[in-house]
């Protein structure tokens, strides 16, 4: 390494700035919906690096000299960590890890062959939080920030036969990053969604949108194409043969766009039906099931191709005991399962995107969608570069998710203090969500009624705890008695905490009697409020919350209507499941 490089790397405390160089932003992403994959799951080298000394020093390129070659001492080998499965949390993998907080290196070879002379290949990571850093072969390729959007990097022209893959994974809470330093979830780290590598034609499509225009005619279809490359052709086909449709368009500065009149069946939670939809450009094509429907609001109602719809919902967390934030199909199938078992119609994915296959499946089980973006109580409005964090975090999940019926809703945050510093902050983001997608609803979950963000959005969000935090109820019989918003209210969140099998008399705090007795008080004041248009109750299972660590809870919040081992039932979920069955 050689005593200048010591003497620099440890004294350095600007050692960030030569990798701030080259963001990885949305601009980047390819729509690989349903693309053939060559994934990078499965075991990966992973070094704990707390001090940084990865990044401070150059590990990458210094780990490209076999250790028996090296004549100085080394701190790292790419292959001299233990071996753990990706996509994963590092903090399921060993007790050790469990609280880390910090960078930690991801390591693989990848083998590459090209399949033809022009071919293009794409590095997809689908998420990983918070901060990563990738190298390939000992070179630095740039960083994303986000940790639940998944991020692009092209790697054509740098591929060898052999190469060796590092990503630097941090995932530290700062004030200045979405979400801030205070969560009330666990903070997990690492590669916990899939890593994949995707080959593509010279010019191919980048993006595509598709979507039944909103304008109450419900026979109009738009789709917008976004081609990458020279322009080897100038046509674009789109084909959706259920419905006797296949148009061509031109191809003008990359772009094309179709406007094509026909009448869908309209994608409902009762009739969840999806197209097959499939778009061609020179070698390239790529499909899609996608539903057609259109969700508005009128006054205080929120409405589904045009009738009146009450959001019967329930908020969930990406947590498992087992896998922690990671997930898989079974769990998520699992989910809404539960979700619908309780009488729901809509689910509130908080505080963060969740995995893309949620939306996948929702839109195939029939279950509408909230998405959130983790502007999550206090971060650091003031700041610009936090902005564009949570801005490129919005665009990511919009593009990712934009052709999925069952996403109804955005959600630019949740339970922010009303500042000046805030409402410019977030009203940039509403006008950000508007801009690129007119066929969802803006909205925000608020901590209070008069919050000066609802002139802003579509759909108010309240999160009030009546009963619970604030125990007497006579706050919230005031509060809907007297409120006028003029526009759809969700209570976005709403309920109580209990262990479960924990029982008492219902004015004893974690006993499931209480809980239940403040969910019978909730439904009973709030149940036949006109501009209530939905509730999606906190939360259906138990998750970790590092925040708590009473008797009861330990580590855990225990607001779920179904405990962590997501098979128990709280006699709260059947009070709130009798209320959704009768509504």
């Amino acid at each position: 390494m050689g005593k200048d490089r010591v003497v620099t790397h440890i004294h350095s405390e600007s050692y960030l700035q030569q990798y701030a160089h080259k963001p990885i932003t949305h601009k980047s992403l390819v729509y690989t919906t349903n693309r053939p994959a060559e994934k990078l799951n499965g075991l990966w080298y992973f070094t704990e690096d707390p001090y940084d000394t990865g990044l401070r020093a150059g590990w990458p390129k210094d780990s490209l000299t076999p250790y028996w070659e090296k004549d100085e001492p080394w701190d790292y080998g790419w292959d001299e960590g233990e071996q753990v499965p990706v996509p994963s949390c590092w903090n399921m993998i060993n007790q050790r890890y469990y609280y880390y907080e910090g960078s930690a290196w991801y390591a693989r070879r990848v083998q590459y062959e090209p399949l033809s002379s022009d071919e293009r290949v794409v590095l997809r990571i689908g998420a990983a939080n918070y901060d990563a850093k990738v190298f390939l072969n000992g070179e630095y390729l740039g960083f994303h920030q986000g940790g639940s959007t998944p991020f692009c990097i092209e790697l054509t022209g740098l591929l060898r036969r052999d190469n060796l893959l590092q990503i630097c994974v941090n995932n530290e809470r700062f004030v200045e990053r979405i979400p801030g330093r205070n969560t009330d979830w666990f903070n997990y780290g690492g590669l916990y969604r899939d890593v994949e590598l995707f080959r593509l034609p010279s010019s191919f499509i980048k993006d595509f949108a598709v979507y039944l225009v909103p304008d109450g005619e419900y026979s109009t279809i738009k789709a917008h194409i976004e081609i990458d490359g020279s322009d080897v052709e100038n046509q674009v086909r789109l084909s959706i043969p259920e419905l006797d449709v296949d148009e061509t368009a031109v191809l003008i500065d990359g772009k094309a766009q179709f406007t094509i009149e026909c009448e869908p069946v309209l994608w409902s939670p009762e009739n969840p039906h999806l197209y097959d939809v499939y778009v061609s450009y020179g070698k390239d094509s790529i499909h899609d099931r996608i539903g057609f429907r259109q969700i508005e609001t009128r006054g205080t109602g929120i409405y589904l191709n045009g009738e009146k719809v009450f959001l019967k919902g329930i908020c969930v967390h990406e947590d498992d005991p087992i896998l922690g934030k990671a997930t898989i199909e079974e769990n998520i199938r699992r989910m809404f399962a539960d979700a619908k078992e309780l009488g729901c119609n809509f689910v509130r994915l908080a505080h963060y995107p969740h995995s893309e296959l949620a939306a996948v499946i929702a839109d195939e089980v029939g279950i509408l969608l909230w998405e959130e973006l983790p502007v999550y109580w206090t971060v650091d409005f003031a700041n610009e570069e936090t902005f564009r964090d949570a801005e490129n975090q919005l665009v990511e999940l919009i593009k990712r998710d934009q052709n999925r019926a069952s996403v109804i809703i955005w959600s630019v945050g949740n339970e922010n203090a009303d500042t000046d510093d805030r409402l410019h902050f977030m009203g940039r983001l509403v006008n950000t969500a508007r801009t690129l997608d007119t066929t969802r609803l803006v909205a925000a979950a608020c901590i209070v009624e008069k919050d000066r963000l609802a002139e802003y959005i579509d759909v108010i969000g309240v999160n009030e705890y009546y009963g619970w935090y604030i125990p007497d109820f006579g706050g919230l019989v005031e509060l809907v008695e007297t409120w006028n918003p003029g526009k759809p209210v969700i209570i976005s969140e709403t309920g109580a905490g209990a262990l479960a099998g924990y029982h008492g008399p219902k004015t004893e705090m974690f006993t499931e009697e209480k809980m239940a007795e403040v969910y019978r008080r909730q439904i009973e004041i709030i149940s036949d409020v006109e501009y209530i248009a939905g509730i999606s109750p906190w939360i259906l299972y138990d998750f970790r919350a590092p925040r708590r660590y009473n008797r009861f809870q330990r580590g855990y919040n225990r607001k779920g209507l179904i405990a962590a081992d997501k098979r128990t039932r709280k006699q709260a979920f059947y009070v709130l499941q009798d209320f959704y069955r009768g509504k």
